[in-house]
């Protein structure tokens, strides 16, 4: 009896090594498929001191700058010639990706060459983009005459979209209750959790 116990407890421990040792591989591979732009990219912004607040006060002042911008698409019109999207301004974060979706500080549209499928460059979608900046464009919003800093794309990312879903998973109980035999779930049970499902990005 007492040479089973001190089985069971090396086999506990041995177990508990062994997945801490995966957590740590899981954790390292998930940083390493951590989301953020390039910095070929980010070469080709070419005055990084330019901030949306002082866009929005004077377009005009900054005509020929390539700056960087995100936030989330309020529109997408395809035109023959390509694409204008309208999008609202949001802050990034240290990879690039527009974050605190609730806060903008205003509204800017972006003129892309190429087409953009509206399906894919639908409301709600977040993008940063490289732009070159062309002026100013009027155009209601409601009743309002908004003035639109006009930029140009010059690259665009437009970034995953994060789900939660559910799905059933096993926990490794071996200091809890349904530890082992003859317990009727053996050494695991069932459980609900969480993970995140990630729509692929699309680039050009």
């Amino acid at each position: 009896m007492e040479r089973v116990f001190k089985f069971k407890k090396w086999h506990r421990h041995l177990v508990g090594l062994g997945m801490t040792v995966c957590l740590m591989i899981i954790t390292l591979v998930l940083a390493g498929c951590a989301e953020s732009i390039s910095d070929k990219f980010l070469k080709q912004v070419d005055n990084k001191n330019i901030t949306f607040e002082q866009l929005i006060k004077n377009p005009d002042q900054y005509v020929g700058n390539s700056i960087l911008l995100g936030g989330v698409i309020v529109s997408t019109e395809n035109k023959n010639d390509g694409t204008l999207l309208e999008i609202y301004q949001t802050e990034l974060d240290s990879s690039g990706e527009p974050k605190d979706v609730d806060i903008s500080k205003g509204r800017f549209l972006a003129w892309d060459k190429d087409f953009l499928d509206s399906q894919i460059f639908r409301s709600g979608r977040r993008v940063t983009i490289v732009g070159v900046v062309k002026g100013v464009e009027v155009r209601k919003v409601g009743q309002v005459d908004y003035h639109y800093p006009y930029l140009v794309v010059k690259d665009i990312y437009l970034w995953r979209n994060v789900r939660t879903r559910m799905y059933p998973r096993y926990y490794w109980d071996y200091y809890g209750p349904m530890w082992g035999y003859p317990y009727p779930y053996g050494w695991y049970y069932p459980y609900w959790g969480f993970y995140y499902h990630y729509y692929p990005r699309y680039r050009h």
